[in-house]
């Protein structure tokens, strides 16, 4: 043992160093620099919007004059020219200081759609004209038309006026197609001033340059007559992907050095847009209005202006900050776990590093962005979310770890049949309501032939109004014998957990050990007999056998339901068992009877007493067992209510557990319970909780779809970086399934395919569950039929309504937000299939309603084994 303790050791340091250097290597192989013309001494001129950091124009909020010459002296030395876009405010002043600091100015001035305003406009033109002598230029209107603002109509005799009352040469700025769509426009300006932002075209960065030169050309043809200034030319450093356009600082960079050095080869004028960040822009111009500038709001530098461009700059601070994020996670996932095999290491350093590197470069993508206080709840759902995320990918990858690579720590003990003479008394309790009398007269058949000399059996009936549902189960009993006795209760409080602290209240004295099966169950003759030796060890408490199905292949459906429930019991259980932290569930289990007392019975305060009780034991210090042969079986739901609502129970239970018992689970409550029990307890339920969290994130997606739907100038999709997380935790869930179902459950693929759309049919139901569980005191024990009738194709539409509606809304919105913008976009593509993947959970659920609803689908070639039930296969 501590030979394998050193070994794992030494492995563990070689992974830890190779997460450092694939760490490194990684982040380096991306961010590859690329050489860029050089940034020429002057720059033409920048457009210039002084505004500050919280300052917004509509709301009149403008800067001081100390800060408008703040900005212009940090510009001067590196150009001579400004363009201004207004006169409001104390931006009326920018032509003053600037001829103040030897700037040329090509004044804007900004128009509406009101005739007079726009008049007082071009009076203030004049007056500022009158008042100030480095003007040269006015540009009257931006985008007027583009925008819809003004009709060309207005806009030309907007133009006549302000040449016939300033001396100044006259233009208006337009994106060069307008000028083309409005030729007659020239007549009415002196120069052309056109806007050539190929970010909104869509072109690709390294084509980008060449398409400038290329509208140039194409307007100096159109207009030869007509000098032409370029009066916005720049690319944004972040925003939504545009068709081929990305937003980055680094493509911002390769594009205006190469620009400005082809603009002075070809002599150009022109206007960078634009000398700093403006992130009240966002309100008219989405997201990427903000980012424009050449300074950051902050007025720090932002592009790479010199030497090579990488794609992040900083990304060796990143690259070791994800490494050690990495490793700190990799050091959590092998904590106590010695066992695990060196692929199962490298597994989890290699998902580590890569949650760590995705993490972090997803959050340096958004470290420059401005956050509002309007953006505050998206930050910290996207925070929130994405930290949810990596957590749920790495508990996926531990347990996937455990599962595959890890050598068991309790392998299963021998069946021993101890002496007659030394087998205990064990109390068989077996709680029922309302359930069908043949049933339990099959359920009691098979307990009187249980090979084992010293055992009683109580059937406690329960609130069972029905006199001709219990009377036959109690004259059963009698027929077979003292060992069989049978209460009848009506009223008793506290659903199955009522039911079975009345057994134990009536159980014989000389009973040291107490089973529980459910009503439906067959049990094996030699259960108690190969099982009860356990017991021997005095710390065993607890000894739990599978929940087993008989019925799996009577069709297709329960075949996919029972393939679901094994995932848990083939997989989940064994691994919790090597940490005795068995989660006990409420048949096949025996408990020894003085623990039990000690520990105060089952809880009436939950729907699942059964869990609630392992916690607990395990609290005290005792161990638990688990068997993985199976010694009973029961029934699978009849129909996809019933599966619901079994389901929903579990999820409510496992919420209430959380809520009463956080602090013991966290360990703030001080407790025999261990790190790995806390961990596991904790872990199985997490994807539960992540459950109630998608049907959170669902309605917020739907909302967000809706509003992006029908406001698409005021909303867009969400940034591709963040949907691609939730559809890596897709993917990786999905493969584990498959991968782990043909490991350790030996099914083939098709039956594993079956067990996985079956568990994605129950996240509607678990999520409901789980918020249900935190936010209600008092749950109802929701029973689960047995004997019931399969749904018909009416009452399986009525059983997926909410699924069939969620996805049938997902669905719209996918379909319509892949369908709409002029370009394409990663942002709106990841965006439509990340709803694509939320609506597979309720279409699974509507699947699995209408295949249990069809009587003509049935399962296949039983007699040659349970794989040919779903896909074909061999049997292993």
């Amino acid at each position: 043992m501590k030979g394998s303790k050193n070994t794992s050791s030494t492995l563990n340091r070689l992974l830890l160093a190779a997460i450092g250097v694939g760490t490194f290597v990684t982040w380096a192989a991306v961010n590859q620099s690329r050489p860029a013309a050089a940034w020429p001494t002057l720059v033409d001129g920048y457009a210039f919007s002084p505004l500050r950091r919280g300052q917004d124009p509509s709301r009149g909020e403008y800067p001081s004059h100390a800060e408008i010459e703040a900005d212009l002296r940090l510009l001067a030395g590196h150009s001579g020219a400004i363009r201004t876009y207004s006169l409001n405010g104390t931006l009326r002043e920018i032509p003053r200081i600037a001829a103040r600091l030897g700037f040329d100015v090509t004044v804007g001035v900004e128009l509406n759609k009101d005739p007079r305003r726009n008049r007082a406009q071009l009076a203030a033109l004049r007056a500022v004209e009158l008042s100030t002598d480095n003007l040269k230029r006015a540009i009257i209107g931006n985008e007027m038309l583009l925008t819809s603002m003004l009709a060309i109509d207005d806009l030309k005799r907007t133009l006549s006026r302000a040449r016939r009352e300033s001396g100044l040469a006259i233009s208006t700025a337009e994106p060069w197609h307008v000028w083309l769509e409005y030729p007659e426009l020239a007549h009415h300006v002196d120069f052309i001033t056109v806007h050539l932002l190929p970010y909104w075209e869509g072109i690709h960065v390294d084509e980008a340059v060449n398409f400038v030169i290329a509208r140039l050309a194409t307007l100096k043809e159109t207009f030869p007559e007509k000098p032409i200034l370029i009066g916005e030319v720049g690319w944004p450093s972040f925003g939504r992907t545009r068709g081929r356009a990305v937003a980055s600082p680094a493509n911002a960079a390769a594009f205006l050095r190469e620009f400005t050095s082809r603009a002075h080869d070809l002599g150009y004028d022109y206007f960078l847009m634009e000398a700093f960040d403006q992130p009240w822009k966002r309100s008219i111009e989405g997201e990427v209005g903000a980012y424009w500038g050449i300074y950051d709001v902050d007025r720090r530098l932002k592009l790479q202006l010199t030497g090579p461009i990488a794609p992040l700059p900083g990304w060796g601070l990143w690259s070791l900050l994800a490494a050690v994020l990495a490793s700190l996670a990799f050091r959590t996932m092998v904590a106590d776990g010695h066992r695990f095999e060196a692929r199962g290491r490298t597994f989890m350093a290699f998902i580590a590093a890569a949650m760590a590197t995705g993490c972090l470069w997803t959050f340096s993508l958004h470290s420059t962005r401005y956050w509002s206080v309007v953006d505050a709840p998206a930050a910290v759902l996207m925070l929130v979310g994405t930290l949810d995320i990596v957590l749920l990918v790495l508990v996926e990858a531990h347990e996937w770890a455990e599962a595959r690579w890890c050598a068991r720590a309790r392998p299963p003990s021998p069946a021993e049949s101890a002496h007659p003479g030394r087998l205990p008394k064990v109390s068989i309790h077996l709680p029922a309501h309302e359930e069908p009398p043949e049933l339990l007269l099959e359920t009691l058949s098979a307990l009187a032939r249980l090979d084992y000399p010293n055992f009683e059996v109580l059937v406690i009936d329960n609130n069972t109004a029905d006199e001709q549902l219990w009377r036959p189960v109690e004259a059963f009993c009698s027929h077979l014998g003292a060992n069989f006795r049978f209460y009848h209760v009506n009223p008793l409080q506290g659903y199955k957990a009522g039911a079975l602290n009345f057994a134990l209240r009536h159980t014989a004295n000389d009973a040291s050990i107490v089973a529980v099966i459910d009503s439906d169950y067959k049990v094996d003759p030699r259960w108690l007999r190969d099982l009860v030796p356990e017991f021997t060890a005095p710390a065993v408490a607890i000894v739990q056998a599978p929940q087993d199905y008989r019925d799996g292949e009577s069709s297709v459906f329960k075949a996919m339901c029972a393939a679901e429930y094994q995932g848990f019991f083939k997989i989940g259980m064994v691994t919790r068992n090597d940490r005795n932290a068995i989660i006990q569930h409420g048949t096949m289990t025996m408990i020894r009877k003085r623990v039990l007392r000690e520990v105060g019975g089952w809880a009436e305060w939950t729907i699942t007493e059964d869990a609630e009780l392992g916690l607990r034991v395990l609290e005290h210090g005792y161990e638990a067992r688990y068997i993985r042969t199976s010694y009973g079986k029961g029934l699978t739901p009849d129909n996809f209510q019933d599966y619901k609502t079994q389901r929903f129970r579990w999820a409510v239970g496992a919420s209430q557990i959380l809520r009463r018992h956080g602090p013991l689970l966290i360990g703030t409550k001080p407790s025999a319970i261990t790190r790995g029990q806390r961990y596991h307890f904790v872990a199985g339920w997490l994807p539960w909780l992540a459950d109630g969290f998608n049907l959170f994130f669902t309605a917020l997606a739907l909302a967000w779809s809706v509003l992006v739907l029908i406001a698409p100038a005021h909303f867009h999709a969400p940034l591709a970086s963040f949907s691609t997380f939730v559809l890596a935790l897709f993917v990786f869930k999905l493969a584990k399934v498959l991968m782990l179902y043909r490991a350790r459950v030996g099914t083939s693929f098709g039956r594993s395919l079956g067990a996985a759309v079956t568990g994605l049919s129950l996240v509607y139901t678990i999520g409901r569950a789980v918020i249900l569980g935190f936010f209600v005191q008092d749950a109802r024990f929701l029973r689960t039929p047995k004997l019931a009738h399969p749904h018909t194709l009416r009452g399986a539409l009525y059983a997926a309504a909410p699924e069939t509606a969620l996805a049938s809304a997902l669905l719209a919105c996918a379909v319509g937000i892949s369908t709409t913008g002029t370009f394409e976009s990663i942002d709106r593509d990841v965006w439509a299939a990340l709803l694509l993947v939320l609506a597979v959970p309720h279409l699974s659920a509507l699947l699995l309603a209408v295949t249990n609803s069809l009587p003509w689908i049935r399962a296949k070639g039983v007699a040659r084994g349970p794989d040919n039930v779903i896909g074909g296969g061999r049997r292993p």
